[in-house]
């Protein structure tokens, strides 16, 4: 593991005046882009809008990485040309989504565990040799009646963990990515707590798995009331909460 380099790509994606855009939409949702144009859902569809958007002007301005869906690091353009090297001729860092989405828990159906992890250093050595530089992995953790349950927190932030410590061993700088979800009536004062305590508890499996936090970037949730609260409260108390 290159400590400098990946510590270098984490800074980099996260320079002030540009972000991350999120382009690796599966299949389906991609349908659903194109319906909209009255496109079919081909893989051609979605090489040329894909392309589209990496090949927009400036584009290097705003956006310092992109997160791909698979299909798209092995694609290329009408000119034959990786749709990744596009992107790094701009001095964007292609990354990639590497979880296989969120799932019941066993023991609690109410609540989710992401999986995606066997087999995942290998795909992270394969996807590095296809220009990804960084990796994408959300865990979600639902508010509600006697939930988040502390075995759902734990075993989310175990699996981020062991995520992290994988891709850093391809050569990949982790997103760290732990959600607690808008959905349910909770306050923002609630959604705090969850935030904080799930946070926290990733943080200790990361120091546990020997992760190298410089080489890691945290994308954390906003911390407002759930969509179906009626607590009212600003954008800047939004932000303030979220800050702290």
């Amino acid at each position: 593991m290159n400590q400098e380099s990946l510590a270098k790509v984490a800074s980099d994606i996260v320079a002030s005046g540009r972000g991350i855009l999120a382009a690796d939409e599966s299949t389906p949702t991609m349908g659903k882009r194109l319906a909209l144009i009255e496109q079919e859902n081909t893989e051609e569809n979605r090489r040329d809008f894909r392309q589209a958007l990496f090949d927009t002007e400036g584009i290097e301005d705003y956006i310092s990485g992109v997160i791909l869906f698979e299909e798209t690091l092995t694609q290329e353009a009408r000119d034959g040309t990786k749709l990744s090297k596009i992107l790094e001729s701009k001095g964007i860092y292609p990354g990639i989504k590497v979880d296989k989405g969120a799932h019941p828990m066993e023991s609690s159906s109410s609540e989710k565990l992401t999986k995606g992890l066997d087999g995942l250093y290998e795909r992270g050595l394969e996807y590095y040799k296809l220009g990804a530089r960084f990796a994408k992995w959300r865990a979600v953790i639902t508010i509600g009646e006697g939930i988040p349950t502390d075995e759902c927190i734990q075993a989310n932030a175990s699996a981020l963990a062991k995520y992290a410590k994988a891709c850093q061993d391809a050569e990949l700088v982790p997103i760290v990515e732990p959600e607690v979800l808008m959905d349910g009536n909770h306050s923002a004062d609630r959604c705090y707590e969850v935030t904080s305590k799930v946070i926290n508890v990733c943080y200790e499996e990361l120091f546990i798995h020997k992760v190298n936090l410089k080489g890691t970037v945290l994308k954390p949730n906003m911390i407002l009331p759930g969509s179906d609260s009626k607590q009212e409260i600003t954008s800047e108390e939004i932000a303030i909460k979220t800050l702290e």
